[in-house]
């Protein structure tokens, strides 16, 4: 722990250390308990749409693990375990009958995390749609805002008091533009329109969900996760500024802005109507929905995205994916420990959030284990150690930051890049599902130990 210890940075004692997980990428089980379709059970098995032709029916077997997995994170000694729920096991149609075999599951999972001293972070939707609700229309249809939010009313009164954490949404951005406008990701579609219309829906899923909550009288917090990031213009021209300017808005403030604001970016909304775009439709009073008071904020961090004007792709008109002469993970992604800090503070300059914390943080690097059986991820180490260092300097700002979550507790499926790029402090063995602590393990262990 060098730069750390070295110049005494501190985080405040009640400070949430944590790692996070999705269910779709590690539990597998696919057809276990009455689980539903969801949409990527569907995409992960269209050729040609996963790196290696890789899928999540067995994934790490997280559905048959719970009792190994909390000894794990009980031995990493972190205070908070972040993991989402699969909507298709709650109700498997995503209207209608509610299994029981799912609700039992997750409970489970909470009460073994409770009886070992970690707090459980429950996201309610990670990306995992069922696919009977994408059948109907998905994010684009108004319903299932509503049918979310059913789901979720059902989680808080099984769950009650014991869970205190709860982020709605995971990453909206990614679901609506990488799902429906690149079709990257599930369900696979190309309308921008679209996507702006799922965006919409899903913003009002979170304030309804937020309604549900505040409605049930329990005493935790609530809010959303967000991926953001500086964009940064890849030269000084006028050109790449107004590109940079213009891919923020696409992707941080068209979320950021209808949660503390109230409103869309006029900025954007203008620049669509010029290109053709259909703008969503919303009805009265959606945004007094979409901007309830939330009680945290929670931040997925990676890099910089470096940004060109470029003459397409319809309706953006710029050109990212550079690595701006930094190093880059196995992803291909810059190592921009100093973006954390930016966004952080630029955030709560211009958005006031009560409380932040950062829900995803880590890097891909291609793990080795050693003939002794060790495997040395000093490269993540270092990566995790960087931006916990820009962390404390964001708090430093005034930042209230009040919480980091290591992305990922163990290695997964990786969404359409499979199992190719490896995030975990924790290897998972493919063909065996053998759980091997990794020297991240033990480095944030024993950071947490420390204090810091």
């Amino acid at each position: 722990g060098g730069l750390l210890k070295k110049r005494g940075h501190r985080f405040p004692a009640d400070f949430l250390w944590g790692v996070s997980t999705a269910s779709y990428q590690i539990e597998g089980g696919v057809h276990e308990g009455g689980r539903g379709e969801t949409i990527w059970d569907r995409f992960c098995h269209i050729p040609g749409k996963m790196t290696n032709a890789d899928t999540g029916d067995i994934a790490c077997g997280s559905y048959y693990r719970t009792q190994e997995d909390v000894e794990i994170l009980k031995d990493l000694g972190v205070k908070a375990y972040r993991f989402s729920i699969a909507w298709a096991r709650i109700i498997p149609d995503g209207f209608g009958a509610v299994s029981e075999e799912g609700l039992a599951y997750y409970e489970e999972l909470v009460d073994t995390l409770l009886e070992n001293g970690i707090e459980p972070f429950v996201t309610l939707y990670h990306w995992d749609l069922p696919q009977k609700v994408q059948d109907r229309g998905g994010w684009t249809n108004r319903e299932t805002a509503f049918a979310f939010t059913k789901m979720c009313r059902i989680l808080f009164e099984r769950f009650g008091e014991k869970v205190k954490h709860y982020i709605t949404i995971n990453e909206p951005w990614v679901v609506c533009f990488e799902g429906y406008y690149t079709g990257n990701m599930a369900p696979g579609l190309t309308d921008f329109s679209a996507a702006l219309q799922a965006a919409h829906h899903i913003l009002f899923a979170h304030g309804l969900t937020v309604e549900a909550y505040r409605n049930t009288g329990l005493a935790g917090e609530i809010g959303i996760t967000l991926n953001l990031c500086p964009k940064e213009p890849l030269t000084r021209s006028e050109a790449d500024r107004e590109a940079a300017m213009r891919f923020d808005g696409y992707a941080n403030r068209w979320f950021l802005d209808p949660l503390f604001k109230c409103c869309y970016p006029q900025d954007l909304a203008d620049w669509y109507k010029n290109r053709g775009v259909v703008l969503p439709y919303a009805e009265d009073g959606d945004m007094e929905v979409i901007s309830r008071e939330i009680d945290v904020l929670g931040v997925n961090y990676y890099n910089i995205d470096f940004t060109a004007a470029a003459a397409g792709p319809w309706p953006l008109e710029f050109r990212t994916g550079f690595f701006g002469g930094y190093p880059t993970t196995h992803y291909g992604w810059p190592v921009t420990p100093h973006g954390i800090r930016l966004i952080l503070t630029r955030i709560s300059e211009d958005y006031h959030p009560k409380k932040l914390y950062i829900t995803e943080n880590g890097a891909s690097y291609t793990d080795r284990m050693g003939e002794d059986g060790r495997i040395r991820d000093d490269e993540r180490i270092t990566y995790i150690e960087r931006h916990l260092e820009e962390c404390a300097n964001a708090l430093r700002c005034g930042v209230p930051l009040a919480g980091y979550f290591v992305w990922s507790f163990m290695d997964n499926f990786e969404w359409n890049t499979g199992f190719e790029n490896k995030f975990g402090l924790v290897h998972v063995d493919r063909a065996t599902l053998v759980r091997t602590r990794k020297s991240s393990f033990y480095w944030y262990r024993d950071m947490i130990g420390r204090g810091l």
